[in-house]
Order: C-alpha cells, then structure tokens, then sequence
C-alpha cells in the first residue's frame, strides 16, 4: 500500500488553529503545540461562560433591586414575596432596570407590594 502524505491537510488545521488563537499572548499564537491547547481551554471557557453569565446578570439585578428597595424601606425577599401576593407578574431584569432609570414607577410597585404585604 502506497504511503498518503497528509501535508496540506495538516496545513489547513494548523491554519485554523493558529487563527482561532490570533491575539493571543506570547507563544500561544505562534506555535501549533502551545495555541491548540489554549484554543481548547478557550471553548472550555465559553461553554461555562455562556451558562456563567446568565447567574452574573441575574446576580447584578438582584443587587440592584435589593438597594433600590432599601431606599423605598423594604427588603428585597418582602418586596418580591409583596408582589407575588399583589399579583404583579414582573422579571427582575425588568424591576432592575425600572430601580435604576424610573425610580417613581418602582416606588409604585413598592407601594402596591407593601399593601399586599400588610
């Protein structure tokens, strides 16, 4: 059996590699050996970081909302176990971003959330 030479191939891959790696620091964007592996950690750290920064969004609103509502005098869990009694169907991401460019309207919903509560 006559012998394959897989030369333009392994061109083609090492290319691909080398230009996923591009801005990379030091070596890692020079050598095949160096910026394969940190190519493959990359994709490892943009599966978690694609699941990552869906906690750290919601993390920020939540921090946001709580601080906002200690201003209107009331705790972020009564505040939001308020309007799950008031029956207002609102996300965080909507609450948050109400606490931080319309304080009247968030002042409101604190108001009608308080009123559930008592």
């Amino acid at each position: 059996m006559p012998r394959v030479k897989g030369g333009t191939v392994t061109r083609k891959r090492r290319k691909k590699v080398l230009k996923l790696a591009k801005g990379y620091r030091g070596s890692k964007h020079l050598l095949f050996k160096s910026a394969n592996a940190q190519v493959m950690n990359s994709y490892r750290y943009a599966f978690r970081d694609r699941r990552q920064v869906k906690r750290d969004f919601r993390k920020l609103w939540i921090a946001r909302i709580n601080a906002a509502a200690r201003i209107n005098d009331i705790s972020y869990s009564k505040l939001m176990h308020g309007l799950k009694l008031a029956e207002i169907d609102i996300n965080r991401k909507m609450l948050a971003d109400l606490a931080v460019n319309d304080a009247e309207t968030f002042t409101a919903l604190v108001d009608q959330a308080k009123k559930a509560l008592a």
